[in-house]
C-alpha cells in the first residue's frame, strides 16, 4: 500500500504545506481542491490584509521546495499581504511547483477503507482510503495509504439563530444575508452603500466588515452581539504582540463610543422579512427594518464526509478530543495553544488527521503557522520519524488579553502563562483572516 499517495483535502495554505512536508520526506501527495485554483477560500476574503508579515507567512519546506523551482521571487519579509497576494505571490507559485499532485476541482464528498464500512474491524488498518470525489469529468474514487484532512470551514458558516440551526425564516431570508467577510468598499459596494446594515458577530471578522461599512456615506450601521462586550473583547490594543491586531480592536472601540455604530445585544431566534425589509427577533423585542444582514458568526467543520470514518471528536467543540481542552474558547481567550502535532491529532482511523483549521472545530482562534506545525509532526510520522513527529515546538504570540483567573490582561501581571490561562511570548504569527482579519 506504501505506493499509494498520502491524499490531502484542501489546497489552501495548510493543505500545500502539508503537500510540501510531506515531499520533503520522500512521500508522494495528491491534494484535492474542491475550487478551480490553490485558495479558493482565501480568494472569498482576498480583500482583507491580515496581521502579521510575510516572514511569519509560508511554511518553511514549502518555502524550500519555491526556492528550488527558481521561478519565485519570496515577497518581502516586513509586508503585510492581503488574503489575494496570500494567493498570487504564494500560494499559486506553490501550486505550480507541486504541478500535478495538485488536482483543481476535486470535491471530496465521503472518505471511507476500501471494501469496509465503519462497523468491520478486521483487516480494516490494512485497506487503502478510498475517497470519492466530484470532479467536471464526473465522480471517481482516489486511493491512498493515508488522508490529511485540511479542507477548513470556511464553507460552513454558523446560522445567525443563537440556537446554532437557522433562525426561523432565515432561509427564507438569504437573499439579504452574506455569510463571512463581505467587501462593503470593493466588489460589494453597491450592496451595502446607503443601506441600513446589521452586522452579527463579536470576532474581528466582524470588526473588520463594521470599519469597513463605517467608510460608506448615508450607511446606517448595526452590531449585533449576543451576550454584553466587555472592553477586553476589543483586545489587547498596545499589549497585542501582533500591532495590527490591537489597532483593529482600537479603531472598532472609537466607532462605537463615537455612535458611528450602534451596538445592541441580541440572541436571535427569528428572522423576518417584509416590503419594509428584514427584521430580527429574540422572541421578545424585534429589531429592523434592515436591507442587509452580514453574518460574522464563525464557522463549523463539516463531518459529513467522514462518516464511514472511525473518527473522535470533542463534544462541545467538534475538534479532537486531546486538543479540545486546549482550545475552548469557554475557559480561554488568549488566542495561544501549547505545541502540538500527531499525539493530540490522530484518530482511531489509522493514518488518518484532520489539520489546519478545521482540526480547531468550532474555536475561533486558530493561527496559520499552528496549522504548519501540524502538517510538519504529521508528515514526519507517516514518513516514519517518530523523533520528528513527536519533536513539535511553537511559540505563538500574545493577544494581550486572557481569560481565567486572575488579571484579564497579558502585561506581566496576569495569571502564570505556564498554566495555560494567560498568553504567550511575542512571537508573530498569521491568523487565517477568515477569523481575525485587520488593515495595518
Amino acid at each position: 500500500m506504501h505506493e499509494l499517495p498520502v491524499a490531502v483535502i484542501g489546497g489552501g495554505p495548510v493543505g500545500l504545506a502539508a503537500a510540501a512536508q510531506l515531499l520533503d520526506r520522500g512521500a508522494e501527495p495528491v491534494v484535492l481542491e474542491a475550487g478551480d485554483t490553490v485558495g479558493a477560500s482565501v480568494l472569498r476574503w482576498g480583500h482583507v490584509r491580515i496581521f502579521s508579515p510575510w516572514k511569519y507567512d509560508i511554511d518553511p519546506a514549502a518555502r524550500e521546495l519555491l526556492a528550488r523551482s527558481g521561478a519565485w521571487a519570496e515577497p518581502d519579509g516586513e509586508g503585510y499581504p492581503t488574503g489575494r497576494e496570500l494567493v498570487d505571490r504564494y500560494l499559486e507559485p506553490l501550486g505550480r511547483a507541486l504541478g500535478d499532485r495538485v488536482r483543481l476541482g476535486h470535491r471530496v464528498t465521503s472518505v471511507a477503507r476500501l471494501g469496509f464500512d465503519k462497523a468491520t474491524t478486521a483487516g480494516r488498518d490494512a485497506a487503502p482510503f478510498a475517497l470519492t470525489v466530484s470532479a467536471s469529468e464526473g465522480e471517481r474514487v482516489i486511493l491512498a495509504r493515508a488522508v490529511i484532512d485540511a479542507s477548513g470551514t470556511y464553507g460552513s458558516p454558523n446560522p445567525l439563530g443563537a440556537s446554532g440551526v437557522l433562525a426561523r425564516g432565515e432561509a427564507a431570508a438569504a437573499g439579504r444575508i452574506h455569510y463571512g467577510i463581505a467587501d462593503p468598499v470593493g466588489r460589494d459596494r453597491a450592496r451595502y452603500e446607503g443601506k441600513r446594515v446589521l452586522v452579527a458577530g463579536s470576532g474581528h471578522s466582524a470588526f473588520d466588515v463594521l470599519i469597513d461599512l463605517a467608510e460608506l456615506p448615508g450607511t446606517p450601521i448595526t452590531w449585533l452581539v449576543r451576550r454584553p462586550f466587555a472592553d477586553a473583547k476589543y483586545g489587547g490594543a498596545e499589549s497585542d504582540a501582533l500591532p495590527a491586531r490591537g489597532a483593529l480592536g482600537t479603531r472598532m472601540r472609537g466607532l462605537v463610543d463615537r455612535g458611528v455604530v450602534t451596538q445592541v445585544v441580541m440572541r436571535i431566534q427569528q428572522v423576518r422579512t417584509s416590503a419594509e425589509g428584514v427584521f430580527v427577533s429574540d422572541g421578545e423585542r424585534e429589531l429592523g427594518p434592515f436591507d442587509e444582514i452580514v453574518a460574522t458568526t464563525g464557522f463549523r467543520p463539516d463531518l459529513a464526509p467522514l462518516r464511514e470514518l472511525r473518527v473522535r471528536v470533542d463534544d462541545i467543540l467538534e475538534a479532537p478530543p486531546a486538543l479540545a481542552p486546549l482550545i475552548d474558547p469557554n475557559v480561554h481567550s488568549c488566542g495561544t495553544v501549547p505545541p502540538h502535532g500527531v499525539r493530540e491529532l490522530g484518530h482511531p482511523e489509522k493514518d488518518f488527521y484532520i489539520a489546519g483549521m478545521k482540526s480547531y472545530g468550532r474555536a475561533p482562534t486558530f493561527l496559520m503557522l499552528t496549522g504548519y506545525e501540524q502538517v510538519r509532526s504529521i508528515a514526519s510520522a507517516l514518513a516514519g520519524d517518530v523523533a520528528g513527529a513527536e519533536a513539535v515546538a511553537l511559540v505563538l504570540p500574545r493577544t494581550g488579553v486572557c481569560s481565567g483567573g486572575g488579571s484579564d490582561r497579558c502585561d506581566g501581571a496576569g495569571p502564570d502563562p505556564a498554566a495555560g490561562t494567560c498568553c504567550g511570548t511575542a512571537q508573530a504569527v498569521i491568523p487565517l483572516a477568515a477569523l481575525t482579519a485587520a488593515r495595518p
